[in-house]
């Protein structure tokens, strides 16, 4: 089975690291799973760091463990670089990365909270489902 492509929305990471009660939580847990490959890019990457540097106070981890996190994810993920820009395409510069990225990587899925964020997507072939409906379809729940 080739494995999908998935971009996860910075939402999602943050929603992890502040409860370990939730479907985001579960899907961060298996990230190496063999049956989906995370694809990241610098851009995004930081976007990480600087939301759950500002979302801190609602995370139980220091820094250091912020970072591993981080570092973690970089390690696994499939590292790309985005040579076109498809600005403004969504209404939000931040989505429109995300979307970049997932259209450079051909990427399966972009899983979000925030899915009325990225109507227009379907029309590269991504669909956007929460991380329930994505665990759902790699049979997690």
């Amino acid at each position: 089975m080739i494995p999908y492509k998935i971009v996860i929305d910075t939402n999602v990471i943050v929603s992890a690291l502040c409860s370990q009660n939730g479907y985001s939580f579960d899907l961060l847990s298996i990230i190496d799973d063999n049956r989906f490959r995370v694809c990241i890019s610098v851009p995004l990457v930081l976007e990480y760091e600087d939301a759950l540097l500002k979302n801190k106070s609602a995370i139980a981890l220091s820094i250091e463990e912020i970072d591993a996190v981080l570092d973690y994810i970089c390690l696994i993920g499939d590292k790309r670089k985005i040579f076109f820009l498809w600005r403004p395409f969504l209404k939000d510069p931040k989505d429109d990365m995300v979307l970049e990225l997932a259209v450079e990587a051909r990427c399966d899925f972009i899983v979000s909270f925030n899915k009325k964020d990225f109507v227009g997507s379907e029309k590269f072939n991504i669909e956007i489902v929460t991380p329930k409906e994505f665990l759902k379809m790699i049979g997690e729940l």
